[in-house]
């Protein structure tokens, strides 16, 4: 059965032999974990830090204004960074951007002309009879024609034979819906340029819905309003946007964006930002690590470093699945032989280790640590395979536990708070039994008595608690299957032992 060490370690000191053989292996093992999930590239493994680092708490808003505004300074991603931004900005805030393009006419000019497409999706909104006004450009176009009908109204043109008056369309502004709107709006192109820097066009499109109709050539216009004409009005809409948005929803649009040295300085530059602020021995939460890693002095780190430990941390599932393809075959027979070895499990093996952690630097300790409690996310995968071996596994390491949907609650001795006894819980059974028999004679008969069964027993299974249980790591608070308990147990340990490596230790 498994040892999980989460009891207090034994006295003594380390014995240095067994460390450095368990460091070994370590190594060996962090080798073949690495060419793993490196194997198809390196993006996947990337994505996997992008996504622990968006996790990371305790960001303040000029702080985060400071690292994104300057990821917009930095070659060689600055415009993609701008792009991805104006991207959000357009679907979150577009009020923001319409505001700034509705003094931009020649923007509107240039958007149109020689587009038809563009044209009947923004002005092609006459009402007709019945609707409740015009929409969009059409009315704009329909209140600046009225307006201003002496210097326009020969431009409009329609679909009939003879036009319309503007007496008449003030009475009947339905007529409007016969414009022949690409025809008109070419006209106005033409001939008409005070349409386009008017008030109502602009009053048009300020809510920014005319954005969304090819949201890459608005993009376009203002990174080049951005970086070749340097709009103050641009960089103060993003440093507003930065500061309001989420931390964890800028990374997960833009860090995936960077290059690998743009990455890692983006690291660098959280680092000089919490070094003096911030660190915990909580090891709970899925950025943790990576939070008290930054929380310390980096330059000795590399990329590599934080991809690896952070695959390793949070993704430990994902590198089984990785193992478990035909491709990575030789990489899994080659783990399997590394840790068929019992001393892999011992307490001298495992407490050895853990106090040589304690006199290295933070990140290394993480580093072992943390493969240390991937083995145990390994080993439960491999050797519990049933709702028994998990509850022997649970009594052995001292885990409280209950069945999920059941109220008593089971010591890690094995005993139990308010359970039934064998007896009890079979006459319980019997009695459910025979209620659902009492039950399915009013069911009609050609409903499908295998379904029915099929969907009492999954009943029954979810009213027992069968196959997940509510466990002490957590407080109760969670039900866990069999499918995660390896990688919450995994996760248990590693918390519970980096507290302990974090820790003043008395013998």
């Amino acid at each position: 059965m498994v040892n999980l060490f989460l009891s207090k370690p034994p006295a003594g000191g380390s014995e240095g032999d067994t460390a450095r053989e368990r460091i070994l292996l370590l190594q060996s093992l962090e080798s073949i974990i690495w060419s793993v999930v490196t194997s198809g590239g390196r993006y996947e493994p990337r994505l996997w830090l992008c996504n622990t680092i968006s996790r990371i708490r305790y960001i303040d808003p000029p702080d985060q204004r400071k690292l994104f505004v300057g990821l917009l300074e930095s070659k060689p991603s600055k415009r993609d960074v701008a792009a991805q931004l104006l991207r959000m900005i357009f679907d979150k805030r577009p009020g923001k951007a319409g505001a700034i393009l509705a003094r931009k006419g020649y923007i509107l000019e240039k958007f149109f002309k020689g587009h038809p497409w563009r044209v009947l999706q923004w002005f092609d909104h006459f009402a007709s009879t019945g609707d409740f006004g015009h929409k969009k450009g059409a009315r704009a176009m329909s209140q600046f024609a009225f307006v201003n009908r002496d210097i326009c109204w020969e431009e409009l043109e329609w679909k009939g034979r003879h036009g319309q008056s503007p007496a008449v369309v003030a009475t009947k502004p339905h007529y409007f819906h016969d414009l022949n709107v690409l025809q008109t709006v070419e006209n106005f192109l033409e001939h008409v340029p005070e349409f386009w820097s008017s008030d109502e066009l602009a009053e048009s499109v300020k809510d920014g819905d005319i954005l969304h109709i090819d949201t890459q050539f608005f993009v376009d216009q203002f990174i080049h309003l951005m970086y070749e004409e340097n709009m103050g009005d641009i960089w103060a809409m993003i440093d507003d946007f930065v500061v309001e948005e989420q931390f964890a929803s800028l990374c997960q649009r833009i860090l995936i964006l960077l290059g690998e040295h743009e990455l890692f300085g983006f690291l660098a530059s959280i680092c000089k930002i919490r070094r003096t602020r911030w660190t915990s021995e909580d090891f709970g939460h899925p950025s943790s690590w990576v939070e008290n890693v930054l929380s310390s002095n980096i330059d000795d780190m590399t990329l590599n470093d934080f991809l690896l430990v952070n695959a390793v941390i949070n993704e430990g599932r994902q590198i089984l699945r990785l193992l478990g393809d035909e491709e990575h075959e030789p990489e899994s027979s080659k783990i399997e032989e590394l840790l068929k070895s019992s001393s892999c499990y011992s307490d001298v093996s495992h407490w050895s280790l853990m106090m040589e952690c304690r006199k290295v630097e933070l990140f290394t300790a993480i580093r072992w640590v943390s493969l240390e409690s991937w083995i145990i996310h390994y080993t439960l995968s491999k050797e519990c395979k049933n709702k028994e071996h998990y509850e022997a596994l649970f009594i052995k390491n001292g885990i409280g536990f209950r069945k999920s949907g059941d109220h008593s609650w089971i010591h890690s001795s094995g005993l139990t708070e308010g359970s039934r006894s064998n007896s009890d819980d079979e006459d319980y059974r019997r009695k459910r039994f025979r209620k659902k028999r009492k039950r399915r004679k009013h069911v009609d008969e050609e409903t499908d008595m295998d379904e029915l069964i099929d969907f009492d027993a999954s009943n029954e299974d979810s009213h027992l608690g069968r196959g997940s249980w509510l466990l002490s790591t957590d407080g109760f608070s969670s039900p866990w299957n069999m499918k995660d308990l390896p990688e919450h147990l995994s996760r248990d340990c590693f918390s519970s032992w980096m507290k302990w490596v974090c820790s003043k230790y008395d013998s």
